[in-house]
């Protein structure tokens, strides 16, 4: 499959590129708030101050997310480099205030001591839109700007049939089992995370908590490549977007974690915080499916043409 490995994907290189560079950026948030945490610079008792460090590190990331999606989509053969960065600026972003504003919405109307208030919807606008978003458009323009990856092998024309495959090694059969393993790697950690969240608890083992994302992105890395070379042994050259999905349904699994979670180990009262509480974890799950997706995508890259540049074609 040498002659169509690096065929571009048929469907959405733009998705892809926005999802690989958003993931990318949501590593480095987290990295660099527990390095923060580590070096004593946050405080992980103050949970507001904690906060404020997280949204103030994203934003600052955003050079990371317009460098890697511009990156892939140069890749994969894509010329229109300002629409990469804006949808790398808005899209996840645009989701989350989304969602915010929405649920503040509710909250003004019941009168709840969590509603935000117009001055600080201002400066996260402000954040999201004097900083966030040219820092985005600076290193897509800096990505554009890079030369171009070289592929080791050189495309044909014609794409060649996809081999059947058994109905358990297609998808979403083993999507859901790829993302499993990366959920599985820090599903003991995340009761101690959820309970510092939601129940009036502290969690104060930033170092642990760093080990665990290194453990997470081994995982992540790990389960791409095993399952990119099956995929790749059974003649399926189709690997951009399953290489991005079979880790990134770790999300779906954090997911029904929180319903669990909050069936089982949470006494909300009422309609209001229940819909708290579960928009506020599917933004969370989406994160961690975006930084997992990312991690098993750029992995499976750097291992596809790690062993397609070792072939010797005839």
């Amino acid at each position: 499959v040498h002659g169509d490995v690096w065929r571009p994907p048929r469907r959405s290189p733009m998705a892809l590129s926005v999802a690989g560079g958003t993931g990318a950026q949501l590593f480095a948030t987290a990295f660099l708030v527990l390095a923060c945490a580590v070096l004593g610079l946050v405080n992980p008792m103050q949970k507001g101050q904690a906060l404020t460090a997280v949204v103030l590190l994203y934003v600052l990331s955003g050079a990371v997310s317009g460098y890697v999606s511009s990156r892939i989509y140069k890749l994969t053969g894509g010329r229109e480099w300002r629409g990469n960065a804006a949808l790398t600026a808005a899209a996840f972003p645009g989701l989350a205030v989304g969602m915010f504003m929405v649920l503040n919405v509710f909250l003004g109307i019941a009168g709840a001591a969590t509603h935000a208030s117009f001055v600080t919807i201002l400066l996260v606008f402000l954040l999201w839109v004097g900083l966030s978003t040219p820092l985005v458009l600076g290193g897509s323009y800096l990505g554009f700007r890079s030369g171009a990856i070289e592929f080791p092998t050189k495309t044909n024309q014609i794409a060649r049939l996809v081999p059947d495959r058994p109905t358990m090694a297609r998808e979403p059969w083993n999507a859901l089992v790829a993302g499993l393993l990366p959920f599985g790697s820090v599903c003991i950690e995340l009761f101690f995370i959820m309970s510092a969240l939601w129940a009036d608890q502290y969690f104060y083992m930033m170092g642990l908590l760093m080990v665990v994302l290194l453990i997470l992105v081994a995982t992540c890395s790990t389960v791409s490549v095993v399952f990119c070379y099956l995929q790749l042994c059974a003649e399926d050259h189709r690997w951009w977007w399953k290489s991005f999905r079979n880790t990134a349904t770790a999300g779906l699994y954090l997911f029904l974690y929180s319903l669990w979670f909050l069936g089982r180990q949470l006494d909300l009262v009422g309609v209001l915080p229940v819909v708290v509480y579960l928009t506020y974890m599917s933004m969370i799950s989406a994160a961690f499916s975006l930084l997992c997706g990312a991690v098993g995508f750029l992995t499976c890259l750097w291992f596809t043409r790690r062993i397609y540049g070792a072939v010797k074609i005839d």
